[in-house]
């Protein structure tokens, strides 16, 4: 499955795009101009995505990934 497909199963699921999420995680304090804010650990995001949104472990991975800039939307 590719990054993109990823994303795309995400919003089908949630309702949220990508854009959404890095809001939400700027907001919650995970993210900041230049990805992860110090300190802040893939777990955090993950614990959140699953509990708040029913994300399995793979899908919150790409949401990380995004947050962490590895990756951008459109991206194989």
């Amino acid at each position: 499955m590719s990054f993109q497909a990823y994303l795309d199963n995400i919003q089908a699921k949630t309702g949220k795009s990508p854009a959404d999420f890095k809001a939400m995680a700027a907001k919650k304090g995970f993210t900041g101009s230049s990805g992860l804010s110090p300190g802040v650990k893939a777990t955090q995001i993950t614990d959140w995505l699953k509990q708040d949104f029913g994300l399995g472990h793979g899908h919150a991975m790409a949401i990380v990934t995004l947050l962490k800039g590895a990756k951008k939307e459109g991206s194989q």
